[in-house]
């Protein structure tokens, strides 16, 4: 199985890389420098053309839509930017679309093709504990884009997963996360593997639990 892992040079993704590999599966590493293979910055229209040419003709059985940034973690309302608007947008929610947009065509050359969207339970309308703002606006964003994409890929035979991955002790997640990122990936693993098109647009918790959205 050919995986493509955008964000993979730390965190979740560096781990979801090693493990998928581990385990046998041929995996493609994307992150915004050349820390892990190929240099991507999702958010960037001439990087994914550039990158959809390299791999052109590869089969994609799974794309792992990972890559994010979370800015606001400390701010208050007086803190925000424009700029980190900007940023959070265009990388958690932009970032999103243009890697399944660039990678549809490989998408398509697979036998049973899974999309798995790393959103957050921070992006449920159904907790609103305040603060993160442009954080949590941009995760509910991907989890709008893959429920829709679900809608609209079903008939090409895609599956699309959204995934809240859990709260764990990364760089991003902090050291009080709940879990550890070994726990978190292989939790993912599992139901990126379990995902069909019977279940495509579902929102998942790590450890397969069903999220209010």
């Amino acid at each position: 199985m050919h995986v493509v892992v955008t964000g993979s040079s730390r965190g979740i993704g560096r781990e979801l890389k090693t493990r998928l590999a581990a385990r046998g599966d041929r995996v493609t590493g994307t992150s915004r420098d050349h820390s892990s293979g190929t240099r991507l910055d999702v958010s960037e229209p001439g990087q994914q053309a550039r990158f959809a040419a390299q791999i052109k003709g590869d089969p994609v059985d799974l794309l792992i839509c990972n890559a994010g940034v979370y800015l606001d973690k400390t701010m208050s309302i007086s803190d925000y930017t424009a700029e980190v608007w900007a940023k959070s947008l265009a990388v958690n929610v932009t970032g999103v679309f243009l890697s399944v947009q660039a990678m549809l065509p490989n998408l398509k050359l697979a036998s049973a093709p899974k999309i798995a969207i790393i959103s957050s339970q921070m992006a449920s309308h159904a907790r609103a504990p305040g603060g993160s703002y442009a954080y949590r606006a941009s995760k509910a964003a991907a989890l709008n884009i893959g429920r829709n994409l679900a809608t609209d890929l079903k008939p090409e035979g895609i599956a699309v997963g959204i995934y809240h991955p859990g709260w764990v002790r990364t760089d991003m997640g902090g050291d009080e996360g709940d879990i550890s990122v070994e726990e978190s990936a292989e939790g993912l693993m599992q139901q990126f593997d379990e995902l069909t098109l019977e279940t495509s647009g579902c929102f998942h918790t790590w450890d397969g639990r069903v999220h209010a959205y």
